[in-house]
């Protein structure tokens, strides 16, 4: 990078200053890029407060194509918040299985709920009221009451942020207190005063479809000569890059345990990885050599279900990644030898028949384990 480059990203600054003029520029080349050029999606052919937010809630942290058809199957089950209220958390959970990132599922469970009770179905309009509902930050809340409400209120995620911050050319760190309060004021400033659902949805389209991370495409971008990045040579640099996460290697084990055509399952408790989600009998390895850790599975697997078993081969290993961790995972199959379970309300364990395992919701490699025992 030339020397001058490296200077101009040396300070975390904001190089433009978006005039009266330059905003109302921006919004009529958005507006009119966004007729031309929006995709089709489920979420967008109604205007709903319900669907703008099951998209919203299913979008975060996950990508378009992958939440097309959870949403498709998700509104085929439960078309209105009531109906999504009126079920269990279990039924939510099954139909989110394999989206990841669960605590969304049941925080939407949750929020459905205080709608129906506190709310008598119709969601808030206001902004801050809608944050008071579970799962529900500035975003969501902005998004729901711009897109379902047209209110003019602004969004900031991630496209928006990288956006932003090139048409700003701002060189700090984007999700830093400084980056947001300067990100959010400018997503403010820059709300018409009319049209702001179309508006909204045009920012996070050309974020998602032009403006993308590693090789933005300036040569398409409508906002291209009001974005200072783009002036500058720095649009490839911006925003800056987040450091590189380091990861924690762990081994784990996961036990099928086998009883007259049932195997053992336990519900996650609140302050596990997968909350709410069934699973077989699951934990860290400490042990090296098979004969020390089979003898380290008796041990857990007693201590965590009251069962005794009789750990046999492995019949699987999976690798998997799950935040910060990178995880081995050696699946082995079990026989029962006695014990009664030690399961309660807040935490169930069952012995359940391999033909009732495609009922539970279990993460991904839960259901990888359930589809291996069931052949």
């Amino acid at each position: 990078m030339p020397a001058a480059t490296e200077r101009k990203l040396t300070a975390p600054t904001t190089k433009a200053h978006f005039t009266a003029a330059h905003k109302q520029s921006l919004r009529r080349r958005l507006l009119a890029w966004y007729a031309k050029h929006a995709r089709d999606l489920p979420w967008r052919r109604l205007c709903d407060p319900y669907r703008v937010w099951i998209s919203e809630i299913m979008l975060q942290q996950t990508q378009v194509a992958t939440v097309r058809d959870y949403f498709t199957r998700f509104i085929a089950a439960f078309p209105d918040v009531r109906s999504l209220a009126a079920v269990e958390e279990v039924d939510v959970l099954r139909l989110w299985e394999g989206l990841g990132y669960y605590r969304r599922a049941r925080q939407l469970h949750a929020a459905a709920k205080q709608v129906v009770e506190l709310h008598a179905g119709s969601f808030p309009r206001d902004v801050v009221e809608l944050q008071s509902l579970p799962g529900i930050g500035r975003y969501t809340a902005g998004a729901i009451a711009s897109i379902a409400f047209d209110q003019r209120a602004p969004i900031l995620e991630a496209n928006t942020i990288r956006l932003f911050s090139r048409l700003l050319a701002f060189t700090g760190e984007a999700t830093s207190a400084a980056g947001q309060s300067t990100l959010w004021k400018f997503a403010e400033e820059i709300l018409p005063q009319k049209g702001v659902a179309s508006f909204n949805q045009a920012l996070m389209e050309l974020g998602s479809l032009v403006c993308t991370p590693k090789e933005p495409q300036c040569d398409q971008c409508p906002l291209a000569s009001l974005c200072a990045a783009n002036k500058l040579g720095l649009q490839h640099e911006i925003p800056a890059a987040k450091p590189r996460p380091t990861f924690t290697h762990v081994r784990e084990a996961a036990i099928i345990v086998r009883k007259n055509g049932s195997v053992l399952m336990r519900r996650c408790g609140e302050n596990e990885r997968w909350a709410g989600l069934w699973d077989f009998p699951r934990f860290e390895l400490d042990s090296t050599g098979p004969l020390f850790a089979k003898q380290e599975i008796v041990a857990k697997v007693a201590a965590q279900t009251g069962i005794q078993c009789a750990p046999g081969a492995i019949l699987k290993t999976l690798k998997h990644g799950v935040t910060r961790y990178r995880i081995t995972l050696d699946c082995y199959d079990a026989t029962y030898i006695g014990g009664r379970l030690k399961s309660s309300p807040a935490a169930p364990i069952r012995w359940t028949a391999l033909s009732q395992l495609t009922a539970l919701p279990l993460s991904t490699t839960g259901r990888n384990i359930a589809t291996l025992v069931a052949r």
